[in-house]
C-alpha cells in the first residue's frame, strides 16, 4: 500500500508541474484524467471555477468516451451548473458533498435525474483548497451506488490538494505573464514618444519637456492616441514627409517652437 501511495505522490507531482503555455484548463485537465484513471469506480471527473458568481466547467473526462452519451452528458453538465445543484454549493460555500445513492437523495431532484439518466448512481463534490480569489470543485461521478468510500475518498482529498496548489500556481503564473506583458507594452509606449520627442526637439530647438507638451496637445486636439500620433511623426520622418505630417498636426514646419 505504502509503494502504491508513494507512485501516487509522484505522479501527482509530475500532473502538478506546469509546462510551457499551460493555462487553467489544461492544468486542470491533466487532474481529471488522471483522477478517473485512479479512483475506483470512477466513471467521470471534471472541475468547475466560480467565474464572476457563476460556475463554469473548465476541464472534464469520462472513462468511455462513446457519441451516444454525449446528449444525456451534455444535459449532465447544465444541470451541474444550473442554480440548484450540489456544485454550486461546494464552490460558493466551501461545502462538499457525497452522493452515496442518486435515487434515494431529493434534495437537487432536477440534477439527480439528469445524472440518473447518464447512467450514474453515485458521486461527490468536494471544493479544492485555493489561497487566490477563485473558487474551484471536483465533480466525479460513478456508475454504481456508494462508490466513492473511505479509502477512494481520502485519494480524491489528495488529488484536490494537489489540484488546488496547480490552480494557484497557474493564476500566479498567468498573471505574472500578464503584468510583464503590461509592462513590455508601457516600456514600448515610453520609448516610442520618446523617440517622437526627440524629433521634435531636432527639428524645433526645443526641451523635452516642451516636445512632450507639443504631443500631447496634438492628441488631445485631434483625438489621437499619443502612442499612435508618436508612430506617426516616427514614421514620417523615416520615410522624409514630416513636413506634411506636422502641417497635418497644425505644426509650423520652420525650425522655430511651434505655438
Amino acid at each position: 500500500m505504502s509503494d502504491a501511495i508513494l507512485e501516487l505522490a509522484q505522479e501527482l507531482s509530475e500532473v502538478s508541474r506546469l509546462v510551457a503555455d499551460d493555462d487553467v484548463t489544461s492544468t486542470l485537465s491533466r487532474f481529471v484524467s488522471r483522477v478517473v484513471q485512479t479512483v475506483a469506480d470512477c466513471d467521470e471527473a471534471s472541475v468547475s471555477v466560480l467565474t464572476n458568481g457563476e460556475p463554469e466547467i473548465v476541464a472534464r473526462h469520462h472513462r468511455i468516451a462513446e457519441a451516444v452519451a454525449e446528449p444525456s452528458r451534455a444535459a449532465l453538465g447544465a444541470q451541474l451548473i444550473a442554480p440548484a445543484s450540489p456544485l454550486r454549493d461546494s464552490l460558493q460555500y466551501g461545502e462538499p458533498h457525497r452522493i452515496g445513492d442518486l435515487a434515494a437523495d431529493f434534495r437537487w431532484p432536477d440534477f439527480a435525474a439528469a445524472a440518473i439518466n447518464a447512467g450514474y448512481r453515485s458521486c461527490v463534490f468536494l471544493p479544492l483548497p485555493t489561497r487566490g480569489e477563485g473558487a474551484a470543485a471536483f465533480s466525479l461521478f460513478s456508475i454504481k451506488p456508494d462508490a466513492f468510500g473511505s479509502t477512494s475518498y481520502d485519494i480524491v482529498l489528495l488529488f484536490a490538494l494537489n489540484a488546488g496548489v496547480a490552480f494557484d500556481n497557474v493564476q500566479l503564473y498567468d498573471d505574472s505573464a500578464k503584468l510583464v506583458e503590461q509592462l513590455h507594452i508601457a516600456l514600448g509606449t515610453r520609448a516610442t514618444i520618446g523617440q517622437a520627442q526627440g524629433i521634435l526637439m531636432h527639428r524645433y530647438g526645443i526641451t523635452s519637456d516642451i516636445a512632450f507638451k507639443v504631443l500631447t496637445r496634438c492628441s488631445q486636439n485631434s483625438n489621437v492616441k499619443l502612442r499612435a500620433l508618436s508612430v506617426e511623426f516616427i514614421d514620417a520622418q523615416n520615410h522624409g514627409t514630416l513636413d506634411d505630417q506636422l502641417r497635418k498636426y497644425g505644426l509650423g514646419t520652420e525650425t522655430s517652437q511651434p505655438h
